[in-house]
């Protein structure tokens, strides 16, 4: 049984995955889109224009962001979002200094896919 506190813990915890993913891409829309271009790894550029790379991406986050604060079926997006974040951990370790808390963030949303692990049916 699921008490009324572990709900609002779980909830919560939904918030910060999602807020962590949906930021970034209202911040490029409304905000000033050059800042985020740094994160992308240089073998992802020049293939179409930034823009468009930026938004798609963009786009991605917003998905993944939206789905895990719906709380429907959360285990593969949450998975994506901890191998997302930890891919930009990885692409850009100069920056570390800014980037350790996506590691946290990361370690976030590998919780959120533990606790909605599938569970195999016994028959």
């Amino acid at each position: 049984m699921i008490t009324y506190d572990a709900r609002t813990a779980y909830f919560l915890l939904r918030v910060g995955a999602a807020l962590a993913f949906l930021y970034p891409p209202l911040s490029a829309v409304f905000g000033d889109p050059y800042t985020w271009f740094g994160y992308f790894p240089s073998f992802l550029m020049g293939y179409m224009p930034d823009m468009v790379l930026l938004h798609a991406f963009g786009a991605v986050e917003v998905v993944l962001g939206l789905w895990i604060l719906s709380g429907y079926k959360i285990f593969v997006p949450s998975l994506l979002a901890t191998a997302l974040l930890l891919g930009i951990v990885a692409f850009n370790l100069s920056q570390f200094d800014v980037l350790f808390r996506d590691v946290t963030i990361a370690c976030l949303t590998l919780s959120l896919a533990l606790i909605n692990k599938p569970r195999k049916q016994t028959v």
